[in-house]
């Protein structure tokens, strides 16, 4: 989605939204990397390298391809990624996986277009609905199946189970 700021302590903040516009993550983040990131997001040119596109070009020049970054988990509200590299050498693929921060991994993978994922655990623990009226309209869908199942529908489900099973 892009940066924002935090109102409270003017402290830059990624916002990460899925494929469906359903769900955001927001990710407190410094000054640097929210100006890098705004940087490429603007296309905004430097004379000089910066350091995420340091990186970038030294992981070529190495032969690796940045593949994609995995935002894999969030602990006492710090988020941990992975760059994951991919190099192929004599028909074979060699994986790198490096450890860093959300921010850099997410101003690396935009510089080189690499998809963004994150994990379910870091999802169910840390993003906001967007789309409250799709999701209130699912929860109701649910509410509604549950009120018209009967006991009978979980016995064919059992038969059609131990059938599949022999």
């Amino acid at each position: 989605m892009g940066i924002a700021l935090d109102t409270r302590t003017g402290s830059p903040i990624v916002v990460l939204h899925d494929k469906d516009n359903r769900k955001a993550l927001p990710i407190w983040i410094g000054s640097a990397e929210a100006s890098a990131i705004i940087r490429k997001i603007e296309n905004i040119s430097v004379a000089r390298p910066m350091t995420h596109d340091l990186f970038v070009e030294f992981i070529q020049k190495t032969g690796y391809e940045i593949d994609h970054i995995e935002i894999n988990d969030v602990e006492k509200e710090t988020y941990y990624a992975i760059i994951y590299l991919l190099k192929e050498t004599e028909g074979k693929t060699e994986q790198l996986e490096i450890d860093a921060r959300p921010s850099d991994a997410i101003a690396i993978a935009i510089r080189v277009d690499a998809p963004i994922f994150v994990t379910a655990n870091v999802l169910a623990n840390g993003s906001v609905s967007c789309d409250t009226a799709k999701d209130e309209e699912e929860a109701q869908e649910f509410r509604d199946f549950i009120q018209t199942i009967k006991p009978s529908d979980f016995e064919k489900l059992l038969k059609h189970d131990k059938e599949s099973d022999q």
